[in-house]
């Protein structure tokens, strides 16, 4: 068997509290149906507002006005900005995570953080704590897309079978997992970690 010798965290519902949450107290808020907002980002594709958004290909204005656009398509007219401010003000870390990553490092593991973003999001920096950070709006590829777990892994220095990826997104893990990668589906994060921690014989 291949020794593990790298991890990556998703940030977004791994190291930080989910934003799903987030996203599902602002739908019953507003009186939509709960994953409302998830529908109207997938039928939009990769094409669309919310993925454009994260490769950094538009600007937060032009965001607004296009998911705007795609939320009329399901007859829904979408607070985008204030959803937005929402999940911003609501980025809350997970100490727990980030003593996994530390516990890891102390180990001798690489360790990266492959995050889905966009450009001026007020969120807490966390990026001392990786030796490498991906973000997709820096980078001009989002999960699930190949590129973005190549590009990490090259500058990990690691092949896909040396890794390990933990998402709370299970199309994200499915890519990492065609990759090579093993994965690890965060629903509860002390079990992501006890299964993490089994995988590098760590104690996390």
């Amino acid at each position: 068997m291949t020794r593990i010798k790298a991890v990556l965290f998703d940030l977004g519902g791994v190291v930080f509290e989910s934003p799903l949450h987030t996203i599902s107290s602002f739908e019953a808020d507003q009186g939509l149906a709960a994953g409302t907002v998830g529908r109207i980002v997938t039928e939009a594709g990769g094409d669309g507002a919310w993925a454009r958004h994260e490769r950094g290909e538009i600007s937060a204005e032009t965001f607004e006005r296009g998911l705007r656009q795609e939320a009329r398509r399901f007859g829904v007219d979408l607070d985008v900005a204030g959803m937005m401010r929402r999940i911003e003000a609501d980025v809350e870390i997970r100490p727990r995570m980030l003593a996994a990553v530390r516990r890891l490092r102390e180990e001798g593991l690489a360790v990266a953080a492959v995050t889905n973003n966009w450009k001026g999001l007020d969120a807490p920096s966390v990026a001392d704590h990786f030796d490498v950070v991906v973000e997709s709006c820096v980078e001009g590829v989002r999960k699930p897309e190949p590129e973005i777990y190549r590009i990490t892994l090259a500058r990990l220095g690691v092949a896909p079978g040396e890794a390990v990826m933990l998402d709370d997104i299970g199309v994200n893990l499915k890519t990492a997992l065609n990759m090579g990668m093993t994965t690890i589906k965060v629903t509860d994060p002390i079990d992501a970690l006890e299964e993490l921690g089994a995988l590098v014989g760590v104690s996390l």
